[in-house]
Protein backbone atom coordinates (compact mmCIF):
# COMPACT_ATOMS: atom_id res chain seq x y z
CA UNK A 1 0.00 0.00 0.00
CA UNK A 2 2.24 2.79 -1.24
CA UNK A 3 -0.52 5.28 -2.03
CA UNK A 4 -1.36 7.82 0.65
CA UNK A 5 -5.12 8.30 0.59
CA UNK A 6 -7.05 11.28 1.90
CA UNK A 7 -9.95 11.00 4.32
CA UNK A 8 -12.33 11.71 1.43
CA UNK A 9 -10.87 8.82 -0.58
CA UNK A 10 -11.25 6.46 2.39
CA UNK A 11 -14.86 7.65 2.73
CA UNK A 12 -15.41 6.80 -0.94
CA UNK A 13 -13.94 3.30 -0.42
CA UNK A 14 -16.19 2.80 2.61
CA UNK A 15 -19.27 3.91 0.66
CA UNK A 16 -18.44 1.53 -2.19
CA UNK A 17 -17.99 -1.34 0.29
CA UNK A 18 -21.54 -0.72 1.57
CA UNK A 19 -23.10 0.16 -1.80
CA UNK A 20 -23.71 -3.11 -3.65
CA UNK A 21 -25.56 -3.02 -6.96
CA UNK A 22 -27.33 0.17 -7.99
CA UNK A 23 -30.93 0.28 -9.04
CA UNK A 24 -31.61 1.27 -12.63
CA UNK A 25 -31.07 5.01 -13.10
CA UNK A 26 -29.33 5.48 -9.73
CA UNK A 27 -25.83 6.95 -9.49
CA UNK A 28 -23.04 6.58 -6.94
CA UNK A 29 -22.64 9.42 -4.44
CA UNK A 30 -20.74 12.60 -5.29
CA UNK A 31 -17.93 11.50 -2.97
CA UNK A 32 -17.47 8.24 -4.88
CA UNK A 33 -17.63 9.94 -8.28
CA UNK A 34 -15.19 12.66 -7.20
CA UNK A 35 -12.56 10.10 -6.12
CA UNK A 36 -13.28 7.30 -8.61
CA UNK A 37 -10.67 8.27 -11.22
CA UNK A 38 -7.76 8.12 -8.76
CA UNK A 39 -9.03 5.00 -6.97
CA UNK A 40 -9.55 3.16 -10.27
CA UNK A 41 -6.10 4.33 -11.42
CA UNK A 42 -4.36 2.90 -8.35
CA UNK A 43 -6.44 -0.28 -8.68
CA UNK A 44 -8.53 0.02 -5.52
CA UNK A 45 -11.84 0.20 -7.41
CA UNK A 46 -13.19 -1.50 -10.51
CA UNK A 47 -15.94 0.22 -12.53
CA UNK A 48 -19.00 -1.91 -13.36
CA UNK A 49 -21.13 -1.70 -16.48
CA UNK A 50 -24.10 -0.33 -14.52
CA UNK A 51 -22.11 2.75 -13.43
CA UNK A 52 -21.35 1.54 -9.92
CA UNK A 53 -17.99 0.44 -8.55
CA UNK A 54 -16.56 -2.62 -6.85
CA UNK A 55 -13.67 -2.87 -4.37
CA UNK A 56 -10.56 -4.77 -5.39
CA UNK A 57 -8.54 -6.85 -2.93
CA UNK A 58 -6.15 -3.91 -2.62
CA UNK A 59 -9.03 -1.56 -1.79
CA UNK A 60 -10.45 -3.98 0.77
CA UNK A 61 -7.02 -4.29 2.40
CA UNK A 62 -6.55 -0.49 2.51
CA UNK A 63 -9.96 -0.07 4.13
CA UNK A 64 -9.20 -2.78 6.71
CA UNK A 65 -5.80 -1.29 7.61
CA UNK A 66 -7.41 2.14 7.97
CA UNK A 67 -10.06 0.69 10.30
CA UNK A 68 -7.33 -1.00 12.38
CA UNK A 69 -5.33 2.22 12.74
CA UNK A 70 -8.43 4.27 13.55
CA UNK A 71 -9.54 1.69 16.11
CA UNK A 72 -6.13 1.57 17.76
CA UNK A 73 -5.99 5.37 17.96
CA UNK A 74 -9.49 5.53 19.42
CA UNK A 75 -8.69 2.86 22.00
CA UNK A 76 -5.49 4.67 23.02
CA UNK A 77 -7.43 7.93 23.45
CA UNK A 78 -10.47 6.40 25.20
CA UNK A 79 -9.93 3.09 27.03
CA UNK A 80 -13.71 2.48 27.14
CA UNK A 81 -13.90 2.46 23.30
CA UNK A 82 -15.32 -0.78 21.85
CA UNK A 83 -13.65 -2.26 18.77
CA UNK A 84 -15.37 -4.34 16.08
CA UNK A 85 -14.84 -8.07 16.64
CA UNK A 86 -12.87 -8.47 13.39
CA UNK A 87 -10.55 -5.56 14.22
CA UNK A 88 -10.09 -6.64 17.85
CA UNK A 89 -9.20 -10.19 16.77
CA UNK A 90 -6.62 -8.96 14.26
CA UNK A 91 -5.01 -6.44 16.63
CA UNK A 92 -4.97 -9.09 19.37
CA UNK A 93 -3.21 -11.61 17.10
CA UNK A 94 -0.60 -8.99 16.22
CA UNK A 95 -0.05 -8.15 19.91
CA UNK A 96 -1.23 -4.53 19.66
CA UNK A 97 -4.03 -5.01 22.20
CA UNK A 98 -4.82 -7.36 25.06
CA UNK A 99 -8.12 -8.16 26.71
CA UNK A 100 -8.47 -7.33 30.40
CA UNK A 101 -10.26 -9.53 32.94
CA UNK A 102 -13.48 -7.50 32.59
CA UNK A 103 -13.53 -8.01 28.78
CA UNK A 104 -12.27 -4.57 27.76
CA UNK A 105 -9.47 -4.09 25.23
CA UNK A 106 -6.24 -2.39 26.29
CA UNK A 107 -3.43 -1.06 24.08
CA UNK A 108 -0.10 -2.81 24.69
CA UNK A 109 3.33 -1.11 24.60
CA UNK A 110 3.77 -2.63 21.12
CA UNK A 111 0.52 -0.96 20.03
CA UNK A 112 1.64 2.40 21.42
CA UNK A 113 4.99 2.01 19.64
CA UNK A 114 3.14 1.29 16.40
CA UNK A 115 1.02 4.44 16.85
CA UNK A 116 4.17 6.50 17.42
CA UNK A 117 5.70 5.09 14.21
CA UNK A 118 2.54 5.95 12.29
CA UNK A 119 2.56 9.50 13.70
CA UNK A 120 6.19 9.98 12.64
CA UNK A 121 5.71 8.46 9.18
CA UNK A 122 2.18 9.28 8.00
Amino acid sequence: MNSALSRDEFDALFQVSKMGRLEKGAKPSACVLRNAKKLVGIKMLIPRRDGSFDLTDKGTEALFVNRCITGLRSLAAKPEFTLDDEIAAFLGRKGHITMTADGKAEVTPKGLECLEDIAQNP
